[in-house]
C-alpha cells in the first residue's frame, strides 16, 4: 500500500515537473526575443539616426531648431519615452535624445560593460560627435544618474541641468560601492516575462496605476524584446554603483530644475529636498513637485510634465535675447 501510494506520488510530481517544464518552454517561445531589424522595421522610422561610438551602435533622434536640449531617458525605458517633450519643445528648440546601452534600438553594449562610466563616457563621445558646444541637460531615473555625473565632471558645456528623479538616490542602490548580487536564475525573466509584467513594473511606478496605457505597455515591451535587451538590462543591473553620488551633486555649478512626482515611491519625494541641498554649488536650484504623480513622471503627465520644461526654458531664452538686445542697442 506504501508502496504504491509513493510511486503514484512521484508519478504526481514527475507530471507537475514535466507540465512546469512544459509551459516554461511555452513561455521562452512566445515571448522570445525579435531581431533588431524586426523590431527596427516598427520603430525606427524617418527620424530615426544611428551612429556608431566605441563600438555601441547608438540610437538617436535629433528635431528641431534652436537652443540645444539633449534628452536621456529612465531604466527600462527608451527614447521614444519622449514624445510628448518633443511635440512640446521643437518647434523652438533642437531636440535631441539617444537610446542608453541595453536600451531601445541600440541594444546591448558588445563587451558586456553596463557600469555608469562606461555609458557616460558613450554619451560623452556622442555629444562630441554631434559637435554639441553648450545646451541644457535634462535626464530621468539613470538617465538622471548619468546626466549629474556628466554635468560635475563638465559645467563648461552645460548650460542647464533638468533632473527627474535620479536612479543613484533609490534606497537600495544609494552607497553602492561594488554591483549587485543577482543570481543567474534572475536571468531566466529575460526568456519568459509576458507584457503582463511590464505592466506591473510600470503600475508599481505610477502614483496612479490606472493611467497605465496600452500604448505605454506596448512601447516597453517592444523595446525589452529587440534581441538580448533584457539580458543586457540584468546585467546593468549587477553592474550598477552609485557610490560617491553625493559628492557629484555636491561639484554641480550649473541652475538646476529637479522635478518630482509628490507619489514617487522608488526615489521619494525626501529626496528631493536633499538633493536640492546637496546643489550648494548650483547658482540656482528649482524644484518642482508634481501632485499625485509617481516615478515615471514624464509617461504619468505628459502634458503636465512637458510644460514645465518650456516653462523653464522659455524663460531662460528670453533673458538670452533681451541681453542680446541690450548689447546691440546703440
Amino acid at each position: 500500500m506504501i508502496r504504491k501510494l509513493l510511486k503514484w506520488m512521484l508519478g504526481t510530481l514527475a507530471l507537475i515537473l514535466l507540465g512546469v517544464l512544459l509551459i516554461g518552454v511555452w513561455a521562452a517561445w512566445i515571448y522570445r526575443d525579435r531581431p533588431a531589424a524586426e523590431v527596427e522595421a516598427r520603430w525606427a522610422g524617418d527620424r530615426s539616426r544611428f551612429v556608431e561610438i566605441d563600438g555601441v551602435r547608438l540610437h538617436y533622434r535629433d528635431e528641431g531648431e534652436g537652443p540645444v536640449v539633449l534628452l536621456l531617458h529612465a531604466n527600462y525605458s527608451s527614447l521614444f519615452m519622449w514624445e510628448p517633450w518633443v511635440s512640446a519643445l521643437k518647434d523652438g528648440y533642437r531636440v535631441i535624445r539617444v537610446d542608453l546601452p541595453a536600451h531601445g534600438l541600440t541594444g546591448p553594449e558588445p563587451r558586456g560593460n553596463y557600469t555608469l562610466e562606461r555609458i557616460q563616457y558613450l554619451i560623452e563621445e556622442f555629444i562630441d560627435s554631434r559637435g554639441l558646444e553648450r545646451f541644457t541637460l535634462a535626464g530621468t531615473s539613470i538617465g538622471g544618474t548619468v546626466a549629474m555625473r556628466y554635468t560635475a565632471d563638465h559645467p563648461e558645456r552645460v548650460e542647464r541641468l533638468v533632473l527627474i528623479s535620479p536612479g543613484s538616490l533609490e534606497k537600495r542602490v544609494r552607497g553602492r560601492t561594488q554591483g549587485a548580487d543577482i543570481p543567474t536564475v534572475a536571468n531566466v525573466i529575460a526568456y519568459v516575462a509576458p507584457p503582463a509584467f511590464t505592466r506591473f513594473m510600470l503600475e508599481s511606478d505610477y502614483g496612479d496605476p490606472t493611467r497605465v496605457s496600452d500604448a505605454v505597455v506596448d512601447e516597453w515591451y517592444s523595446m525589452w524584446r529587440r534581441e538580448g535587451n533584457r539580458l543586457a538590462m540584468i546585467e546593468l543591473l549587477r553592474q550598477y554603483v552609485s557610490g560617491g553620488v553625493e559628492e557629484k551633486i555636491r561639484s554641480v555649478k550649473v541652475p538646476v530644475l529637479l522635478i518630482w512626482g509628490e507619489k514617487n515611491r522608488r526615489v521619494p519625494l525626501s529626496l528631493a529636498y536633499e538633493t536640492r541641498d546637496l546643489l550648494q554649488n548650483s547658482p540656482d536650484v528649482r524644484l518642482e513637485v508634481m501632485p499625485g504623480i509617481g516615478h515615471m513622471l514624464v509617461q504619468e503627465a505628459p502634458r503636465e510634465s512637458a510644460a514645465v520644461i518650456r516653462r523653464y526654458l522659455d524663460e531662460f531664452k528670453e533673458k538670452d535675447a533681451a541681453k542680446t538686445s541690450a548689447t546691440a542697442s546703440p
